[in-house]
């Protein structure tokens, strides 16, 4: 429920864009970005249960690629963490906003022209900024929402949005309304790409049970058993909402209700939308609210975990002398969360201009993470693999006699994220300009404090990975792995005729 708390908010965000972008096709763009999503999850599901270390994409992409990559990737998920704190709290307050008609108030009231920007809307823009402040506040003092909390809401959610699908489908559903608007409200290629690539965002949080896979126990059963439930759940759900959404409302509508989609659709239930429309306001505010936070967190735990390893400066990693949380990365990420915000609201379509950027930083660490799970198939072929990727093909290795498991679906995946990232490159015009740039900014960052403490840019620092597999496995209380992964060192160094270090500790 942890991850379904993150996850499973995405589609609260996404059902409205998506649709507007692909129209009649919306269904379409759900199923093929989900496919893509279930190999990013297989993916995520054996690195994770592999090496049970929080930091996610960066950690694998360190520990496959070295620290150049390692920065890289991870350079692209503090853009989606920075992101995901001005998405998610914008879209909680849009959700939150569902309810201003009962108090015969109107957003569109309050928008207004700032020189050359148009429809600015203030409202939407200060309730925003003041739950990241909130939430930056929160974090500096260590105050977090309980894991029983988002158990429950990730709960209610679930069978909200199963109870949205059903009583849809039962009550409201009109198949011939969503063929018309396949056959001539079909978008063009540019259009439906457009919203293809946005359809990724309904799926982006898988970060969440591989950042958590350090504080798991016996990680081994629980990542894999927890994220092929998430990652199948998710997928149904996302098709399902959109299909059950166009044969009940036309898609200009969810256009117009970009901000609230998922509560608008279950306003339109009968017998059960006078009900079902505001819980699921009340719900979906509660739990992007619940992702902004993991947003925070996230940018938090990433540039600790990043400083740890030396590819940033120590002072992101301060711990408040009160609060004994990491104070620095908190409240300079929430600074950037909110300039991004206030950009964002300057343009035409806020929602969708940070759903841009959100797109890239995911595509291109996802990139990063089906090369490295490649590579570490071959540079690390000694730790267990508690599950692995389907498709592989065995190749003995003639000079240690080693059997690599070749993924396939790891070339297959990286092919399939590859395309989302160019698709979101060629026609998200912010995305393409703003993502870029980041990267460029954090790079050059990372020349300076590399060059000025004397480490090397594009080459790795020396580190005993393999000391600091057996810790991870300790950690994790994985003791059979341990021993395993050990053993297979011995016998590889058996094999090259050198004495083991491992071998009296096996």
């Amino acid at each position: 429920m942890w991850g379904y708390a993150d996850v499973g908010a995405d589609i609260y965000v996404a059902l409205g864009l998506v649709i507007g972008a692909a129209q009649g096709a919306a269904p379409l763009a759900f199923a093929l970005a989900g496919l893509v999503y279930i190999m990013i999850g297989l993916a995520f599901t054996e690195l994770a249960s592999s090496y049970p270390v929080a930091g996610g994409g960066q950690y694998y992409s360190l520990r496959g690629l070295g620290d150049f990559s390692g920065f890289l990737a991870g350079s692209a998920l503090l853009l989606d963490y920075t992101i995901d704190i001005a998405l998610f709290a914008t879209a909680s307050t849009g959700y939150l906003n569902f309810f201003l008609p009962y108090f015969g108030i109107t957003l569109a009231k309050f928008a207004v022209n700032i020189g050359p920007f148009h429809n600015v809307n203030l409202l939407w823009l200060i309730e925003t900024m003041v739950m990241i402040i909130f939430l930056g506040w929160l974090n500096v003092r260590g105050i977090r929402g309980s894991s029983k909390m988002n158990e429950v809401i990730g709960l209610m959610d679930l069978v909200m949005e199963m109870s949205i699908v059903t009583f849809g489908f039962i009550l409201a559903w009109r198949p011939e309304l969503l063929m018309d608007q396949w056959k001539h409200q079909f978008p063009s290629t540019k259009q439906f790409m457009y919203g293809f690539s946005l359809a990724i965002i309904s799926f982006v949080g898988l970060e969440s049970i591989s950042q958590a896979a350090q504080e798991t126990r016996r990680p081994a059963t629980v990542i894999p058993r927890t994220s092929l439930a998430l990652i199948f759940t998710v997928f149904i759900l996302a098709v399902s909402f959109s299909t059950v959404g166009l044969g009940i409302l036309p898609w200009q509508e969810f256009r117009v209700h970009e901000s609230d989609p998922v509560a608008y659709l279950a306003s339109h239930i009968p017998y059960l939308g006078i009900i079902a429309g505001p819980f699921a306001a009340f719900l979906g505010a509660t739990i992007l609210f619940i992702s902004c936070n993991t947003g925070v967190m996230g940018d938090s735990r990433l540039i600790y975990s990043m400083s740890h390893f030396k590819l940033v400066s120590k002072w992101f990693s301060h711990v408040h002398p009160k609060y004994h949380t990491p104070s620095n990365a908190i409240i300079g990420f929430g600074w950037v969360g909110l300039v991004l915000t206030t950009i964002a609201f300057l343009t035409p379509r806020v929602l969708d201009t940070l759903a841009n950027l959100y797109a890239f930083g995911a595509t291109f660490g996802y990139m990063l993470v089906f090369i490295s799970l490649i590579r570490l198939r071959f540079l690390d072929p000694y730790s267990p693999r508690p599950y692995r990727v389907p498709l592989n093909i065995k190749w003995h290795r003639r000079k240690d006699g080693v059997v690599i498991q070749i993924p396939i679906l790891g070339f297959i995946g990286f092919i399939g994220v590859a395309s989302i990232f160019s698709t979101v490159v060629i026609t998200h015009q912010i995305g393409r300009i703003v993502g870029p740039l980041w990267l460029l900014i954090c790079l050059a960052y990372y020349v300076v404090y590399r060059r000025r403490n004397k480490m090397p840019v594009f080459r790795s620092s020396p580190r005993d990975w393999e000391q600091e597999q057996i810790d991870v496995l300790t950690s994790a209380e994985e003791y059979k792995s341990l021993e395993e992964y050990k053993q297979a060192l011995v016998q590889r160094d058996k094999k090259r005729g050198v004495k083991s270090r491992w071998e009296e500790k096996a």
